[in-house]
């Protein structure tokens, strides 16, 4: 059986990535001001510059079902069945959307993330490994949902207004952040972002306490993959620098593939710049045999 992996751009997988683990994605709309752009065509760079400029948040639209509609038809006219992971569906009406969409339409799977960015990813890779081992659909979904729970995903923030602007904080948790000069973890727990530890210092030394305190928390990662999501360009020499001292970091905790990826503007657009977050499963050694 011919089985087409599929998923939203919130996925946040730049397109090497996305050919390399062979999964189609259909895009959400970003609207920045009378400028109207397919979600993954924007990097976060002119999202910041358009809501430092306006005061405004950029606005996204999620895929609707007419639109999943002709998307899950046209992959169905070169494979034999489609399973699609969506954003969580606390985040987004486009879980709702595919659900609905599939209806009408044979061996078409959608599969509730409870996740976000490249926390989506992993999940979507698992299945990925497991289509490449020849498993049915139902199977794998069943394998997949099983390993949902425990999908690490967080983020260590710079600033916390756009969550704010975005209606994700409250004005007097951002008055305090923003105050105290806090740089906030956000993680995601069954589909709903929650407030974690509070960072003090640089952006350097605040996103490094991050991910030793997100290592000591989830201490039983499967090391075969975890990616570094970042919400501003890596041209920053800067930004450059940090990264590369993360990725020591998790290389010397045993990780095998550490994947960078870049948010696409959906995600960047609530998180604001220098989110950056670690992102893998903790559930121990997981060998697919």
């Amino acid at each position: 059986m011919k089985i087409a992996l599929s998923a939203e751009s919130t996925i946040d997988l730049q397109k090497e990535l996305l050919d390399y683990f062979k999964i189609h994605t259909i895009s959400y709309t970003l609207v920045l001001g009378d400028k109207t752009v397919p979600d993954a065509d924007v990097e976060g760079e002119e999202i910041f510059a358009y809501t430092e400029k306006t005061g405004k948040l950029a606005k996204t639209t999620a895929v609707n079902i007419v639109e999943f509609e002709e998307y899950f038809k046209d992959l169905l006219k070169t494979h034999d069945a489609v399973i699609h992971f969506s954003l969580a569906k606390g985040m987004s009406s486009s879980y709702n959307n595919a659900c609905l969409a599939a209806k009408g339409l044979k061996n078409v799977y959608v599969i509730d993330s409870q996740e976000l960015s490249t926390g989506i990813a992993l999940e979507a890779i698992y299945a990925r490994k497991l289509i490449d081992l020849g498993k049915e659909p139902k199977e794998i979904i069943e394998l997949v949902g099983k390993r949902i729970p425990f999908v690490q995903a967080s983020f260590s923030l710079e600033r916390v207004d756009y969550l704010y602007k975005g209606g994700r904080c409250n004005a007097m948790s951002a008055f305090g952040a923003n105050l105290l000069r806090l740089k906030p973890e956000i993680l995601v727990k069954d589909g709903e972002m929650v407030a974690g530890k509070k960072d003090r210092g640089s952006m350097e030394k605040a996103t490094l306490s991050y991910v030793r305190n997100i290592l000591s928390e989830f201490d039983n990662p499967d090391l075969s993959e975890v990616f570094i999501t970042f919400s501003s360009s890596y041209k920053k020499p800067e930004i450059k620098a940090l990264v590369d001292r993360i990725a020591l970091i998790l290389r010397e905790r045993g990780f095998q593939h550490i994947h960078f990826t870049q948010s696409n503007g959906t995600v960047s657009c609530h998180c604001g710049p220098h989110c950056l977050g670690i992102l893998y499963i903790n559930d121990g050694p997981h060998p697919l045999a």
